[in-house]
């Protein structure tokens, strides 16, 4: 068992280090509203990844490998979300420093706004079920009780991430002062609005 977690803690670390639309949103977040927001978007992050363990758990993800109506529905629905997500990003960017620029959210809107981007950015993406249902069994040693081993490794997966995540939320928050200027901001928001565009028609136009 000792092995088996070792093994997974490093191919999971190798996992979070690919750059993905998650990792897209909470840098946005954390550089346009501050290290709180960005750790909320974690957390909603971390929330999807808990519950696509749960489901590849339970066997529920393993519908996406064997329903393609399942997965496609799953993914159009992902793929507008980034498409919306990138679409505002690039709108917010164009009015930047306009007399129609939309004030400022509070902390608290903030927050909770960031939260349920990162768990919704997360759990639209039915690669992430697919993942979860072909990459966590290969980890449980034979003769362990699958469902608590599989709820085990949902968690240091989870658990994983967050450490990944810390280091590039507290980064962004670091260079906030500089990355929050009005021009800086504008360029930013151009770009990950742009990359959440890219990745969402990427997801949509992929089988």
């Amino acid at each position: 068992m000792l092995t088996s977690i070792v093994a997974f803690i490093g191919a999971a670390f190798l996992i979070a280090m690919v750059p993905g639309p998650s990792t897209v949103v909470i840098v946005r977040r954390a550089v346009v509203n501050g290290r709180r927001t960005g750790m909320a978007t974690v957390l909603g992050n971390e929330c999807g990844v808990l519950l696509w363990g749960l489901a590849a758990a339970l066997g529920l993800s393993a519908l996406l490998l064997a329903s393609q109506v399942a997965y496609d529905v799953i993914r159009i629905a992902g793929a507008a979300v980034l498409v919306w997500m990138g679409a505002r990003a690039l709108w917010q960017a164009r009015r930047a420093g306009g007399p129609d620029a939309e004030p400022a959210e509070t902390a608290e809107v903030s927050c909770r706004r960031a939260y349920w981007q990162g768990l919704i950015t997360n759990f639209a993406n039915p690669k992430a079920g697919v993942f979860a249902v072909s990459f966590l069994p290969q980890f449980v040693p034979q003769g362990a009780p699958v469902l608590l081993t599989l709820l085990a490794f949902s968690v240091i997966w989870a658990v994983v991430d967050l450490v990944w995540y810390l280091p590039l939320v507290w980064l962004a928050g670091r260079m906030g002062g500089v990355l929050r200027r009005q021009s800086v901001r504008r360029r930013m928001e151009q770009i990950s609005g742009a990359v959440l565009v890219g990745l969402g028609l990427r997801l949509a136009a992929q089988s």
